[in-house]
């Protein structure tokens, strides 16, 4: 992937038959938290609102997504049939991506975030 400073041109550079799908990440993040702000960090685009919530990138056979530890942690025994690490999660690009999974990862980390500000 060249470097890029936008979600759009992310995108836009990764292969025709991943793009639909990274577009399906980018709506459903965007529905949890409509107040995020898209950015790009550390090469991949991210979804910013206070601190980075989730990252996200493609790769030749998955899509990565990368909610942090915690979020990873949160989750486990939802993420049992991907593969997974600590801060990330590997969707199959063969496999439609977990929607509703990502959706609450995705209100989780926010909500994580924000009780953090609070304090």
């Amino acid at each position: 992937m060249k470097t890029t400073d936008s979600i759009d041109a992310y995108i836009a550079s990764c292969p025709g038959t991943v793009q639909p799908l990274l577009e399906q990440l980018r709506t459903t993040i965007r529905k949890a938290v409509p107040d995020a702000e898209e950015v790009i960090s550390y090469g991949m685009p991210a979804f910013k609102q206070h601190k980075v919530l989730v990252y996200f990138a493609a790769f030749k056979n998955h899509i990565g997504f990368y909610p942090t530890s915690s979020g990873v942690a949160a989750f486990r025994d939802e993420l049992v049939q991907y593969k997974s690490s600590k801060g990330a999660i590997q969707f199959p690009l063969t496999q439609k991506l977990p929607l509703a999974l990502i959706t609450k990862i995705v209100k989780f980390r926010l909500k994580e975030v924000q009780e953090k500000k609070a304090r």
